[in-house]
């Protein structure tokens, strides 16, 4: 690899990261080209840190790797507890950029200065994040907004971290039989683009204003609407929502709400915006949940959003079924569906590895059984097993685990799994609602009109065809050498078996016949015929053997 000085820096303190959390295998493949001298990490931090110093290293290295550990704390899949706990604090405690920097960002963007935009804007932010920080601010008219204001120079800084990480990406698939399974490349690809989406706030306003419109039947459920002509790429200035985070609740203050119906709400409106909408807020870790002054929920921060294809949804609300009422081997099998195979793919042993999983869970009882975290352990396995799922498992995977826990702060005896069961059948229909639209029923009449006016003239060209003994029906099977090879090895394996037993019975019936030549005591023509017959017999039993061990060794897994 050939890195800029900088980048060649950046490439050093992944590889010190790694080192200090017990990675050295990966670290000596990184530094296989002479970049630099893997004995110097050890001056520079001893191996195995721990846990709690992570979140410390993630923030100091920039927002880019902050980011990462943001999403890692959603990903219990891949890190042990104590690294998660030690994550979440990077949900909602990032350090804050100077307010100068805000008002020359504001000035930038809007073209106006702070004061001539907002009759009131706080210099101290209500909330620092990865990407931006936000201000509490009141327009013109006196309406209290959010102004949510992008770190600056960020889009740069994101940029050369990501030249960096695709690098390292690139040699661990080709270098490392852990790159290869998790195929690092993909993984950095798929997370630049969420960056690069969460750093575009026009796409967010457009985000709040769809997931609001789609969410409007849930009376409980509020999502803040942007004031567009105060947002562009770089500001989004939102409705400001009077409430209070969902961790911040103490047991007083969860006796001020009424948390069963807001869980089964807020759990059924996920299902709604995954299953029929196709688009829904990625992101529910408690840090983004409101409970908003007059008892309801408001979801913030629509960065993130994952899209799932109808398609998809289908497959999804499958899987979703089979694992929330314990049926191991029909999620096992949902999966495989959706998923890339490769050469190493182990069907058997994935299958029993996700019905063990499933049933240990349903053993424990359904109650317990955790949608989310049982997603991300399937995704797990199938890559254990050589199976790459659709990153939406994944992504809904994390959202359903992080909804779990948000779903337990406002009702300890919420059931996700009897959650799903329940609200199935509405989104059944709500799903052939939507596929009965006014649209579909339109393209559905126009196919319906193509085929009845060209059906007589299509008959006709059929029966001429008939009439004139030029009808041709030609059927292509995939398969059809190997099974006409098949038939061909039976049909021989037949045809040696009669004239071996032939031959025998006609050696046994000219035993009778006595000559001069014996052999053995017996007739010498007639045993040398028995003989002949035998060995053929012998050999024949051993081609069948030796032609049946080679077709399943090369028989697909």
């Amino acid at each position: 690899m050939t890195f800029s000085a900088n980048h060649l820096k950046r490439y050093k303190q992944i590889a010190l990261l790694l080192w200090k959390y017990g990675r050295s295998d990966l670290v000596q493949q990184m530094a296989v080209r002479d970049e630099f001298d893997p004995q110097e990490l050890e001056k520079g931090a001893p191996k195995d840190a721990a846990p709690e110093q992570l979140a410390d290293d993630l923030e100091a290295m920039g927002p880019t790797y902050v980011k990462m550990g943001q999403v890692l704390a959603g990903r219990p899949d891949l890190l042990p507890r104590p690294y998660i706990k030690a994550l979440e604090r990077l949900q909602d405690k990032v350090k804050p950029f100077p307010y100068e920097e805000v008002e020359q960002i504001i000035l930038a963007e809007l073209g106006v200065r702070v004061s001539k935009a907002f009759s009131r804007f706080d210099t101290e932010p209500m909330a620092a994040a990865s990407l931006g920080q936000v201000h509490l601010a009141a327009l013109r008219d006196g309406r209290l907004v959010a102004v949510k204001v992008q770190r600056p120079d960020i889009r740069r800084q994101i940029a050369d971290d990501f030249e960096v990480l695709a690098e390292i990406a690139a040699f661990m698939d080709d270098h490392t039989e852990i790159g290869r399974r998790y195929r690092f490349n993909a993984v950095v690809a798929e997370f630049r683009t969420t960056i690069q989406n969460e750093l575009n706030y026009e796409r967010e306003a457009q985000n709040l204003i769809v997931v609001g419109k789609n969410l409007k039947e849930f009376k409980l459920i509020q999502v803040p609407q942007p004031i567009l002509d105060y947002s562009t790429r770089g500001v989004l200035t939102m409705e400001y929502i009077t409430g209070r985070k969902i961790t911040t609740l103490g047991p007083l203050g969860k006796m001020d709400i009424d948390g069963p119906p807001l869980a089964e709400e807020l759990f059924r409106a996920y299902l709604k915006q995954v299953l029929v909408d196709g688009i829904f807020h990625a992101d529910p870790h408690p840090g983004n949940v409101f409970i908003t002054d007059d008892g309801r929920i408001a979801l913030l921060d629509l960065g993130m959003v994952g899209y799932t294809a109808p398609a998809m949804q289908e497959h999804l609300l499958k899987i979703l079924l089979a694992v929330s009422e314990g049926r191991g081997d029909e999620a096992a099998e949902a999966v495989v569906r959706i998923s890339e195979k490769t050469e190493l793919f182990d069907h058997p042993e994935f299958r029993r590895q996700i019905g063990q999983l499933v049933a240990v869970h349903r053993d424990q009882g359904l109650k317990d059984l955790n949608v989310g975290r049982t997603l991300l352990d399937v995704s797990r396995h199938a890559r254990e097993n050589g199976l790459f799922v659709p990153s939406d498992l994944v992504l809904l995977g994390k959202t359903l685990l992080q909804l779990d826990e948000v779903g337990r702060i406002l009702d300890p005896t919420f059931d996700p799994n009897a959650s799903i069961r329940r609200n199935a059948g509405q989104i059944t229909s709500s799903r052939m609602s939507r596929d009965t639209s006014q649209g579909t029923v339109v393209n559905t009449l126009l196919e319906l009109k193509d085929f009845t006016v060209n059906l007589p003239a299509r008959l006709n060209r059929i029966m001429d065809a008939v009439a004139n003994a030029e009808l041709e029906v030609k059927v292509k099977a995939t398969d059809a050498k190997m099974v006409v090879d098949g038939i061909e090895k039976v049909a021989n394996r037949i045809a040696h078996g009669l004239l071996l037993a032939a031959l025998i019975i006609g050696a046994a019936l000219m035993m009778r016949i006595d000559t001069r030549w014996h052999l053995f005591g017996y007739p010498g023509f007639a045993m040398l015929i028995f003989l002949l017959a035998a060995t053929g017999t012998l050999l024949l039993i051993y081609n069948i053997h030796s032609q049946d061990r080679k077709s399943r060794k090369n028989r697909p897994r």
